[in-house]
């Protein structure tokens, strides 16, 4: 991941572009909605889980949000989304080099974690996953307040396969809707966006 980062930390200087969103626009659109649409309050402390480029804190941000951190294991990653923080002039927003299946003990009490592709990543890693899988909930519970909400996009994971992993601690609100394909005659999506709520 690093290597990617400093990739796109090199883009960026050179051209401006933030570089990739992961699973398009609409993907914020659809977190960002929902958020509207529950009356979410705008002082809410959010954590975007691997913010990547940030480009996430940014549109949200945009949409009002105030309290906003992005964490991520790559330090290249922050360098970038501090970039592209400084270009968008949003210095509210808090970034950290933060290992998420190890969290510090300042992060901690958010009322919304956001991920979109990190849970993805963290199980396709070679060593141990169903071990990094666990260690995400467990770190889920300990930054996420009781009642909180969690919302998940993941292009892995079934539905039916977010709620099997994320039944100790956690109770499905809703699934959002994400774009649907027909293939030898059976509907699904290429994409799982959930809504879970810490109990």
């Amino acid at each position: 991941w690093d290597a990617a980062y400093e990739r796109e930390l090199k883009t960026f200087q050179d051209i401006g572009d933030a570089g990739e969103i992961w699973f398009g626009e609409e993907s914020m659109v659809r977190i960002i909605r929902w958020l509207e649409k529950r009356k979410v309050p705008l002082g809410s402390s959010v954590l975007d889980i691997g913010t990547g480029n940030g480009v996430l804190l940014i549109e949200l941000a945009k949409s009002g949000y105030m309290n906003l951190t992005g964490i991520d294991y790559s330090p290249s990653a922050i360098q970038l989304s501090e970039k592209v923080r400084e270009k968008e002039g949003m210095s509210n927003i808090k970034l950290k080099v933060e290992d998420f299946l190890a969290p510090s003990a300042e992060l901690s009490g958010f009322e919304i974690c956001i991920d979109k592709g990190t849970f993805d990543a963290i199980s396709l890693n070679p060593d141990n996953a169903v071990g990094k899988r666990k260690q995400y909930v467990r770190s889920l519970c300990s930054v996420l307040k009781p009642e909180g909400f969690f919302l998940i996009t993941s292009c892995n994971w079934t539905k039916e396969e977010l709620l099997n992993e994320f039944r100790e601690g956690f109770e499905i609100l809703e699934e959002l809707p994400t774009p649907k394909f027909c293939f030898g005659g059976r509907i699904g999506n290429s994409v799982t966006a959930l809504v879970f709520q810490r109990k």
